[in-house]
């Protein structure tokens, strides 16, 4: 699975994240998708400053992502997630962050649990706990932190894994553009995002031959690869027009959801996190 979070801000549970109409799209497109499709890995991305724009070209940032996912689409999908950032705003002010998250979901889709803390310079400054159940009219979610509280949920919200499938599907199937609302758990809990997701053409085998850690990896070998690039939208309000993206994170992304060559642009800056060393596991097949 790929790495769809706002990390870098601290502001997912990755994971991040997107929703559903595509091409007139309606019906629930994830019980097509065969068994097994996305495998099981450990990944360490290293984070450093690509470039910056305007007032930001004096800052510096390095950090580094843990990604650990693992499961199937009968046991479900559990991921861990750590991302340790380091910002300085170039007039002497550091900023840690460390963000970690733990999420189960269900292989169907219809159900997410999900937990994270925030750190700020080693000080906890939120933590969110809950679960979501999908529902035939809404997906109900029930928090516990940072408060109890339940909230209910457009149907058409999709939940992180579920986006990934999503992806990969549409790419398979030779499409350009998802857009999708998604729902992560992050923040307080009940932020969603509208998503807006560009797939270019595939890459072959021998084009952009990978020199991080996955090259010389057996297991990707003559996969299928997309470059692909997220952008995600505050859903407040009515706005017309063109918006400006809160963030959008590009990647390339192969065929069993392994994601490589990270870039996070935070519109004032770009964050690149380069696949250091993976991990790939094997995934325990379904009944």
């Amino acid at each position: 699975m790929t790495i769809l979070t706002r990390g870098m801000l601290a502001t997912p549970a990755v994971a991040a994240v997107a929703a559903v109409v595509f091409g007139g799209l309606t019906a629930r497109p994830s019980a097509a998708l065969t068994a097994g499709e996305l495998t099981a890995h450990r990944a360490i991305y290293e984070l450093k400053l690509a470039h910056s724009r305007g007032k930001s070209g004096n800052i510096s940032a390095r950090g580094r992502i843990l990604y650990d996912f693992s499961g199937s689409v009968c046991e479900g999908y559990v991921l861990e997630f750590r991302q340790v950032s380091e910002l300085d705003n170039g007039e002497g002010k550091v900023t840690l962050s460390d963000l970690r998250s733990n999420t189960w979901e269900d292989g169907a889709a219809k159900s997410y649990r999900f937990t994270s803390q925030n750190y700020l310079n080693q000080q906890l400054v939120d933590s969110v706990d809950g679960k979501a159940e999908r529902r035939p009219s809404a997906i109900s979610v029930t928090l516990s932190k940072p408060k109890d509280r339940k909230v209910d949920l457009e149907a058409t919200i999709v939940f992180p894994t579920e986006h990934v499938r999503l992806i990969i599907e549409a790419a398979r199937a030779g499409k350009s553009l998802l857009e999708l609302p998604v729902y992560d758990g992050s923040e307080t809990g009940e932020k969603v995002y509208n998503t807006l997701t560009v797939i270019g053409h595939e890459i072959a085998p021998d084009e952009r031959v990978p020199s991080d850690a996955a090259a010389g990896q057996q297991a990707l070998a003559g996969l299928k690869r997309w470059p692909v690039t997220v952008s995600y939208f505050e859903r407040a309000g009515t706005k017309t027009g063109e918006q400006t993206p809160v963030y959008a994170i590009s990647f390339e992304l192969y065929e069993n959801g392994i994601s490589r060559a990270l870039m996070l642009d935070y519109n004032d800056f770009s964050i690149s996190g380069e696949l250091k060393t993976l991990e790939i596991r094997d995934t325990k097949a379904c009944p």
